[in-house]
């Protein structure tokens, strides 16, 4: 059942006809490539594009700057660590060396008082 708000065919047709019109016309009142003003916003949209370049290459220079200042703060504390382990090796060296040394004062002493009693 048609219904009394169906376009017919001629006014589909008008409206068709219509908006391709008032497309072309939007098209025409476009401004041209030499137009003053869009040759600013392609400067415009130059200029931003380059500082999006530009702040992107001293961002990844400032990752670097960190990554390397990180690595040689690493390397240093591993460098302390290392001396750090050292010394107590050190240490724990010259403390068996000294045990060692007693005992063989506190043996030659036994030995000595054994000689001394034979006597």
């Amino acid at each position: 059942m048609k219904s009394f708000k169906d376009k017919s065919l001629t006014d589909r047709l008008s409206d068709k006809a219509a908006a391709k019109q008032e497309l072309l016309r939007k098209l025409q009142a476009r401004p041209g490539a030499d137009d003053p003003a869009v040759i600013a916003r392609a400067a415009e949209r130059k200029a931003i594009a380059e500082a999006r370049v530009a702040r992107a290459a001293e961002k990844a220079a400032a990752e670097e700057r960190a990554r390397i200042e990180t690595a040689a703060r690493e390397a240093a504390e591993q460098a302390e660590r290392e001396r750090e382990a050292e010394r107590a090796e050190q240490e724990r060296i010259d403390r068996e060396a000294a045990l060692e040394e007693a005992k063989k004062r506190a043996r030659d002493e036994r030995y000595a008082a054994r000689k001394a009693a034979k006597r």
